[in-house]
Formats: C-alpha cells, sequence, structure tokens
C-alpha cells in the first residue's frame, strides 16, 4: 500500500503547482497582485512587468504555467491603465483654433490688400505688355544703327508726342463747346418758352418754375461744384496714372532684356534652351499683336478722317483720333468710337449723323471680317474664336485693360498646347 502510495504520488502534479496558476491569472488581473507575485522568493525577474505571458517560477518537476489568452491580457493591460491614447487625446482645440483663426485673418488682409492697390498693378500690367510690345520696334531701330538708349529715347518721345497730339485735338473743340452751350443757355429756354408743347406742359406742371427754383436753390451750388470737383480729380486722376505707366514703360523698356535673362535663369540648365525658345517667340507675338492693333486702329483713324472731310465735319481730325485710339480696344473699339463720331454729327445736322452711322456700320464689318483676321491671323497666329473668346474674357475681368491683354495671352496660351502639351499627349 505505501509503494502504491508512492508511486501515484510521484505521477501527479505537486499540489501547490495549480493554485499557483490561479494566483498568476489574479495577479494579471490586479496589478498590486501582480507585482507582490513577481517580488515573491524564485520568482522570475521578468513576471512584473506586464509584457510577454507573464511567465512565473517554474513548480515542482520544472514545469511552466501556460501563457495567459489574449482577451485576460486585454482585460488585465485595459484594468492597469495602459490602454492606448484615442487620436483626439492630447489636442489642443484651443491652439488649432486660434492657429486657423489666423489663416483665415491673413488671407482676408492679402486679399483686401490685392483690392486696395488694384490701381498700382494694372499700371504694372499696362506698362509691362507696352514696354513687351514696343520692343520689337527698338530691336528695329538698333538694327538700323541706333543704340538702345536711343532708340528709347525716341519710342518714348513718339508716345508723348502722340499723347500731347490727342489733347490738343480734344481738349480745345471740347472747351469751345461747352462754352457755347453755357452762353446759349438763355435763349435756349426762351425757345423752349415759346414752344406751344412745352408753354402748355409749363401751364400745367410749372417745369420752367420749378427748374427756375432748383438752379437758385442752396443745393445747386453744392452739387455743381461737386461735380466739377468730381470731374476734376478724374481727370488729374487719369493724368497721374498715364505718367506713371509712361515712367513704368520707360524703365521695363530699358531693363527688358534683364529681367528676361533672369526669368530664363530660374529654369533648370536642361531645359533653359526650350524656355528660352518657347518665351522669345511668346515674346515676339505679343509685339507682332501691339503691331497689328497699332495698323488697324491707323487704317480706321483714317478712313474716318477722309470720310468726315468730305462730309464737311468741324470736328474731322479730333473725330478721326477718337476712332483711331477707341479702334486699340478689341471688338468694341470701333463701335465706341462710330457712335461718337456720329453723335457729334448728328447734333449738327441730323440727316449726315445718319449717313455717318451708316458709314461705320459698314466699314465695322469689313474690319470684323476681312482687315482684322488677316492682321491678326498672319501676326499673331491666333484663331479668330480665340481672339473673341480673350477678349470676351478679359474684358469682363479687368475692362479695357483685359480686353487688350487678353488676346496675346490667348496667343501664348496656343503656343504652349502646340509647343508643350501637345507633342507630351501624343508621346504616351
Amino acid at each position: 500500500m505505501a509503494e502504491r502510495d508512492a508511486d501515484d504520488a510521484a505521477e501527479r502534479p505537486a499540489g501547490p503547482e495549480r493554485p499557483a496558476a490561479r494566483g498568476t491569472v489574479e495577479a494579471a488581473a490586479d496589478p498590486e497582485a501582480r507585482a507582490e507575485a513577481g517580488a515573491g522568493p524564485g520568482a522570475d525577474p521578468g513576471a512584473g512587468t506586464g509584457s510577454g505571458a507573464l511567465p512565473s517560477a517554474p513548480g515542482a518537476g520544472g514545469r511552466r504555467p501556460p501563457a495567459l489568452p489574449g482577451a485576460v491580457m486585454s482585460a488585465a493591460e485595459r484594468a492597469a491603465g495602459g490602454a492606448r491614447p484615442g487620436p483626439l487625446e492630447g489636442v489642443n482645440f484651443f491652439l488649432v483654433g486660434f492657429t486657423g483663426a489666423l489663416g483665415v485673418l491673413t488671407a482676408w488682409l492679402l486679399v483686401e490688400t490685392l483690392v486696395r492697390a488694384q490701381a498700382v498693378f494694372v499700371s504694372f500690367l499696362v506698362a509691362l505688355f507696352l514696354a513687351v510690345g514696343l520692343n520689337p520696334v527698338i530691336e528695329w531701330l538698333r538694327r538700323l544703327g541706333v543704340p538702345r538708349w536711343g532708340a528709347i529715347v525716341l519710342v518714348c518721345a513718339a508716345l508723348v508726342g502722340f499723347a500731347a497730339m490727342f489733347l490738343w485735338a480734344i481738349v480745345p473743340p471740347l472747351t469751345q463747346q461747352v462754352a457755347e452751350f453755357i452762353a446759349d443757355l438763355p435763349e435756349y429756354f426762351a425757345e423752349a418758352q415759346r414752344n406751344p408743347v412745352l408753354a402748355d406742359l409749363d401751364r400745367r406742371y410749372r417745369l420752367l418754375e420749378r427748374a427756375e427754383g432748383f438752379v437758385t436753390s442752396a443745393d445747386f451750388g453744392r452739387r455743381v461744384f461737386g461735380g466739377v470737383f468730381g470731374v476734376g480729380q478724374a481727370v488729374l486722376n487719369t493724368v497721374v496714372t498715364g505718367f506713371t505707366v509712361l515712367v513704368l514703360t520707360l524703365f521695363f523698356m530699358a531693363s527688358l532684356p534683364g529681367i528676361t535673362e533672369v526669368g530664363y535663369r530660374l529654369v533648370p540648365r536642361s531645359r533653359r534652351a526650350a524656355v528660352r525658345e518657347l518665351a522669345d517667340e511668346i515674346l515676339e507675338r505679343v509685339g507682332a499683336f501691339i503691331a497689328g492693333q497699332l495698323f488697324i486702329a491707323l487704317i480706321g483713324g483714317a478712313v474716318a478722317l477722309a470720310f468726315l472731310s468730305v462730309i464737311g465735319s468741324g470736328y474731322a481730325l479730333t473725330l478721326s483720333l477718337i476712332v483711331a485710339v477707341t479702334a486699340l480696344i478689341p471688338l468694341v473699339g470701333t463701335t465706341i468710337g462710330a457712335l461718337a463720331a456720329t453723335v457729334v454729327v448728328g447734333v449738327g445736322d441730323l440727316r449726315l449723323g445718319v449717313v455717318t452711322l451708316a458709314f461705320f456700320l459698314v466699314y465695322q464689318q469689313i474690319e470684323s471680317y476681312v482687315i482684322a483676321p488677316r492682321v491678326m491671323q498672319r501676326s499673331v497666329h491666333v484663331a479668330p474664336t480665340v481672339t473673341i473668346t480673350s477678349a470676351l474674357l478679359g474684358g469682363a475681368l479687368l475692362g479695357v485693360v483685359g480686353a487688350l491683354i487678353a488676346v496675346p495671352v490667348g496667343a501664348a496660351a496656343t503656343l504652349i498646347l502646340n509647343r508643350v502639351v501637345f507633342p507630351k499627349l501624343e508621346n504616351r
């Protein structure tokens, strides 16, 4: 019996081993119990770290308890406060909101600055456009042996001379007409009183009495002074803007080679030759566009001068200059000049005004469908649809300046598509 009991005891595992396993599970669930279990005699030094399978001291027979399941370990880690932080933990929402508000404020200030400085940017853009457009003339003068500075001076002198001639042709007749209208104003009132229809209206609604009361009122002088002051301020602003554009154009023409060279140096050396060739052709097309517009305006002014001289208009030179200047505006320039000439001629003689309107309508069709497409096709190499679309978009964005600049921009975009984008698409 004693021998059988001894054999059974040898085959059966030691009694304290099973409770030790239960104690290990409890220690895993309780951090303090786990620490005490790890500090007991014979315990594994790494048992209290909470990592791995939490090994314990080998029991009788040299066996270790089985590894803990993952669910038990996860519960133990959550109970011990070792869960991973969420994606929004530790985020300072006040700092994030403050940074976003600063970004919005900066963007708003930038937009306000651009809106307030729009006139300056427009003057800058017009001056650069004129410098690029007049550069072919400067290069042509250089080929004739004139130094660059001399060519720039000649071109600027021509611009100033044309502006002076335009003002000389516009201001004196306009001043004379205004003075004559003011001097004849009492006679106009007397004729209005002698008119039976106006006399009847005056009897019913006291029109002349109301007009006299308006003229002699205290607000009339303030309104007239404010209107005159506003017109004078507009004229002064126009003169200052024109002078600024002229000075900027002068500087851009003088430094245009240096500006283009700096722009080319910003391109990597491997692509510099191709970019230089493309940019030079774009600049050439811009110059050709301005030359074409000047040629069309010259033709329109010459035709208007000849027609107005034939019908005996006393303002033939003035009106022809107006037609020539407005013809520089794409699409609608000739219409504006034709309406101005028609109104001036029609005030003096209604029949001649009708004849003038019919003449300019015919000429506008010839210019739109015969002269302008051929000139632009040869100089800028742009389809008429691109010209019309570009002018409309530019006019909607920046008015007259946008309409002038939009066509060469469309020509440049067409050139980039034909030289860069389409070949890459064909090679894919």
